[in-house]
């Protein structure tokens, strides 16, 4: 994938880079501030950004307000998120647009690099991919309210592997399950959600699953 990295800790970024030119993946540019991301992508569009959530000059959301704006003007250029901390409203915030090719992991994954690698590999083939830590404290502070909370311990824990962007055969490896038990734990989810009827397609409703869940 042709890459493009926003990282301010130089450290980082240059473990980042190396560690994605072995991987076979062409970075860009590998910048250290949002305004240097943006005019990056500009001159030349990856297929996906890697950002940094906090960057110069005030370290509060400068690259996630650059993703978003990348994920606006550029819809096809898939955007991974890293956060120092788990911030529910930045996770939100990065769904509630389209949510495909959007990632969104703690940077304590980057260590774990097969997770990682993953991830940027769901993100370039348009899914989306949110760390599961990120999932467990939305799922923690969802389930006081309804209709989520209408939904049984499985139906929670296929939720939430669904909301990390895992497909239905991955769910079910994760699971020790079959895969049909997975499909109908899935209509479960779309019933108890009052999503059976919404959009035209399986994947129409996932979404709306998803945000419902990150979003509540």
């Amino acid at each position: 994938m042709r890459l493009i990295l926003a990282e301010d800790s130089t450290l980082l970024r240059e473990g980042l880079v190396r560690l994605l030119a072995e991987e076979g993946h062409d970075v860009l540019a590998a910048v250290g501030d949002a305004e240097q991301l943006l005019a990056a992508v500009d001159t030349e569009p990856p297929d996906v950004v890697i950002a940094d959530v906090r960057m110069p000059p005030t370290h509060t959301d400068e690259g996630l307000r650059a993703a978003l704006a990348i994920r606006r003007s550029r819809p096809r250029v898939g955007v991974l998120v890293l956060s120092q901390y788990v911030e529910n409203r930045y996770a939100t915030e990065l769904l509630t647009g389209d949510p495909e090719g959007v990632g969104y992991l703690l940077k304590d994954r980057v260590a774990q690099v097969d997770d990682f690698l993953d991830a940027l590999e769901r993100v370039g083939r348009g899914e989306a991919a949110f760390d599961p830590e990120v999932v467990r404290r939305l799922l923690a502070r969802s389930t006081r309210t309804d209709p989520l909370s209408r939904l049984t311990a499985r139906e929670r824990d296929v939720l939430a592997d669904m909301a990390q962007g895992h497909t239905n055969a991955a769910i079910a490896q994760r699971l020790n399950v079959s895969q049909s038990a997975v499909e109908k734990h899935i209509n479960a989810i779309f019933d108890k959600l009052d999503l059976s009827g919404a959009g035209t397609s399986g994947y129409s409703r996932r979404v709306l699953a998803i945000l419902r869940y990150l979003g509540s």
